[in-house]
């Protein structure tokens, strides 16, 4: 649920498909910059309803679904 959530979001902002959008997806490999990095983590905030915090360690897909999962598990 989470990263479906996640990929829809990211596939909107990047104008792609949904299916381009994998766990291992680098944010880098989409384009988007921390800038971007940190106004998706303000939607994802909203959408999923937690505070997340910022980290130079995420990178991924993967990373930010890892994050959201332990605020809301």
């Amino acid at each position: 649920m989470v990263f479906e959530k996640v990929a829809a979001m990211l596939a909107d902002h990047v104008d792609c498909d949904v299916a381009e959008i994998k766990m291992e997806t680098a944010f880098a490999d989409l384009g988007i910059d921390s800038l971007e990095v940190a106004e998706l983590v303000m939607q994802l905030e909203d959408e999923f309803n937690c505070e997340l915090e910022m980290s130079q360690n995420i990178k991924t897909v993967k990373d930010i679904c890892a994050v959201i999962e332990a605020k809301i598990a």
